[in-house]
């Protein structure tokens, strides 16, 4: 009797503890760097401005090399300075606000997602974003928050439309130097290892990109890097509190007193004083000549009477 020996191998899988996901924004002005971001692996995604000269050639170039695009769209942050054209602000109307979603959907080709450039004062209004979620939902467009305020209101505002919020964890690049973005995108590795996912916003800066070719390429190997898309299903918690306060521009005034500030005119005789047998004889006056009084007078008198 023979007797066959089956050996089954098994293939196990390694099992990723956390999800990276490394966006690079401000895509559209500096060709030369960008093309540099285009030659690391394609997992890591891009952020288009939409009014930039070269919007359209670097969202189609990253979409050819399998780079997923984002709409990078400036949104009025909290500090004065001079906006972008086309920059959302809370005090926008619907429709205006649609016509620059519109606008720059048709300008960055590709483009899956939106995340706002700037946006501090845009983004912690309430009344401001859920017009930004209905623009985005007609688009099958998620959001990502860069969360350059702590109480954003996107989550909040996205509820009801069917549009996907998620959020930034680190920045890599707010300094320049690369010792500082090394422990910047170290600490991105470690909020993935942690919370399951993170998400990693960083800019086209030769410093920022040396550091993503010396980095991407040596990550852990519980680190798995994904697009922002890939996330779209992971937990998300808003920490946000309710921000209902209308834009300023849209606050009405308060009614305004004509008579305010009209000062008093005075007689420049004195007043006569007015003594209780004349008051008596304009109010038996008044009484007479009222229209019940002359009814009942006339009526006494026969008036209205049958022949």
């Amino acid at each position: 009797m023979m007797i066959c020996t089956a050996i089954i191998f098994t293939v196990v899988a390694p099992v990723y503890a956390g999800k990276l996901a490394i966006v690079i924004d401000d895509f559209g002005y500096r060709p030369q760097t960008e093309n540099q971001v285009l030659a690391l692996p394609s997992a890591i995604s891009v952020a288009v401005l939409p009014n930039a000269p070269h919007a359209r050639e670097m969202a189609t170039k990253a979409h050819n090399n399998g780079h997923e695009v984002l709409i990078h769209l400036p949104m009025a942050p909290l500090s004065k300075q001079p906006l972008e054209k086309d920059t959302l602000r809370p005090e926008m109307s619907s429709a205006e606000i649609e016509r620059i979603v519109r606008e720059a959907v048709d300008d960055v080709p590709y483009a899956v997602g939106l995340n706002n450039h700037m946006g501090s004062a845009m983004t912690s209004s309430l009344f401001g974003m859920q017009k930004v979620m209905q623009a985005l939902s007609h688009y099958n467009l998620y959001f990502l928050d860069s969360m350059t305020i702590g109480n954003s209101q996107s989550m909040r505002a996205a509820s009801g439309t069917g549009v996907k919020v998620i959020k930034r964890k680190v920045f890599l690049d707010d300094s320049q130097k690369e010792a500082d973005i090394r422990v910047q995108f170290t600490r991105a590795v470690e909020q993935a290892r942690r919370h399951g996912s993170a998400i990693a916003i960083g800019h086209p800066h030769p410093t920022t990109v040396r550091v993503l070719q010396q980095m991407v390429y040596n990550l852990p190997s519980d680190i798995t890097l994904v697009r922002p898309s890939d996330l779209l299903n992971e937990p998300q918690v808003d920490t946000s509190t309710p921000n209902t306060a209308p834009p300023k521009n849209n606050t009405p005034d308060t009614p305004r007193n004509p008579f305010h500030g009209v000062k008093l005119c005075k007689s420049k005789q004195k007043t006569e004083p007015v003594y209780a047998t004349r008051f008596f004889s304009v109010l038996s006056e008044s009484i007479s000549q009222s229209t019940l009084v002359q009814y009942f007078q006339h009526q006494w008198q026969g008036w209205n009477r049958q022949k």
